[in-house]
């Protein structure tokens, strides 16, 4: 009976840090898209390539378990985003 506890407990354990790096990982990149937001709302240059490096981690996470996939991110959605938003 001790076995069954401990390998759901163990589980259970696997479980709870794979969502806490997911919740790291999707923080992060959503930081990188307010970013990209505010210098394309400013006319000034910005990159995906930050959003989407953590995209590829979150998405390599999320092909090992439970949490979701997100979608990459490109140049002209951040600025259809801000166009929008912003009605820019």
């Amino acid at each position: 009976m001790s076995n069954v506890h401990e390998a759901i407990s163990d589980h259970s354990k696997k479980q709870h840090q794979h969502i806490q790096t997911f919740l790291m990982l999707e923080a992060k990149r959503e930081a990188y898209i307010e970013e990209a937001v505010q210098l394309c709302k400013s006319s000034l240059s910005f990159d995906v390539a930050r959003i989407n490096n953590v995209t590829l981690e979150i998405n390599d996470l999320a092909s090992k378990g439970i949490t979701p996939t997100r979608k990459l991110v490109t140049n002209k959605m951040v600025r259809d985003f801000v166009i929008k938003k912003y009605q820019i």
